[in-house]
């Protein structure tokens, strides 16, 4: 018997508003890349790159579109940590395409606010494919203020705490926090770069003026790399100020372990000395003499300055 195995059918959600198509991919396969070379003719490279989750942000220039790969952050609660999710983008004077996980919330509910209100859908789409793409990243871009902000209200917390409690008891916790910034900044820093093209250069086919809306993208990413440096710069100075106070909790344990030797040095001597199989002065055997005991002592001065003349000569003391 045979079995014929069907195609999976791509999963395209569409919207048109006049002469302008927003079409929104969540979860893509094969299916969905094949798809769009087939409708768009996409390059190949550019469509594998949608597929992958580690490609770097940056932006590509064809003969007629642009293609963005793009990161965001997404704060994981099991982890506690931020995370990249990634966002590509095909932009050409008639059609957006925007291909992600569905991740990401403000994405997600502007698509769906688009296509059920024929306002929003106006408003969105009936300027230019720039103007779209603008509000696109516009959403996404605002999203990653209230992680920041986020990250600001962990570390004020952490400092406020900082010299009420115990140093032992911070070290994960702020470990935790030192660890999502530096996550945060790994996502945030490319992103510079590709707003910054963004802006300086303009494009035709987007119809739309750079300095003014795509230069305003640029500036708060700026913001968010400025926040999450200062927030970096607290970090350390705290990390600091941990790692001192460690040093004082352990020189002033090792200051009362040294007390504590030093007050039972002599009941120690004392207690090995009488402690060997030797007659000794008023030990239990009524035989002991000081031939012995004085024997003793001389052996183990002996052995302590062999020890101090190997030492000085390794310059060691």
């Amino acid at each position: 018997m045979t079995v014929e195995v069907q195609p999976k059918q791509p999963d395209v959600q569409t919207i048109k508003w006049g002469g302008l198509t927003w079409v929104n991919i969540e979860h893509p396969t094969r299916a969905e890349m094949s798809y769009l070379r087939q409708e768009f003719g996409f390059h190949p490279l550019a469509l594998d790159d949608c597929l992958s989750r580690v490609q770097l942000p940056k932006i590509d220039e064809y003969d007629n579109y642009l293609f963005l790969v793009l990161h965001f952050p997404l704060f994981n609660k099991v982890a506690r940590l931020t995370q990249p999710s990634q966002v590509t983008v095909f932009a050409s004077a008639s059609y957006i395409v925007t291909i992600h996980h569905g991740e990401l919330r403000p994405l997600t509910k502007l698509f769906q606010d688009c296509s059920q209100n024929e306002s929003v859908r106006k408003d969105l789409m009936s300027r230019s494919s720039g103007y779209l793409l603008y509000r696109i990243l516009d959403v996404l871009i605002d999203y990653c203020f209230p992680i920041l902000n986020k990250v600001i209200g962990n570390v004020e917390r952490m400092e406020s705490e900082f010299f009420a409690s115990k140093a032992a008891k911070i070290v994960q916790e702020f470990s935790f926090i030192r660890r999502d910034i530096i996550a945060y900044r790994r996502i945030i820093r490319p992103q510079i770069a590709v707003m910054e093209t963004l802006e300086a250069k303009e494009y035709a086919f987007l119809k739309l003026d750079p300095d003014v809306y795509f230069g305003d993208l640029a500036d708060h990413t700026r913001r968010i790399w400025e926040g999450l440096e200062e927030q970096k710069e607290v970090a350390d100075g705290l990390s600091d100020a941990l790692l001192t106070m460690n040093l004082v909790v352990n020189n002033d344990a090792m200051r009362d372990l040294t007390v504590i030797f030093t007050i039972f040095l002599p009941m120690t001597i004392i207690s090995s000395l009488y402690g060997m199989n030797v007659p000794l002065p008023g030990g239990a055997d009524p035989g002991g003499h000081v031939l012995s005991f004085f024997g003793v002592i001389a052996l183990s001065v002996a052995i302590s300055g062999g020890m101090l003349y190997w030492f000085k000569r390794k310059g060691w003391v």
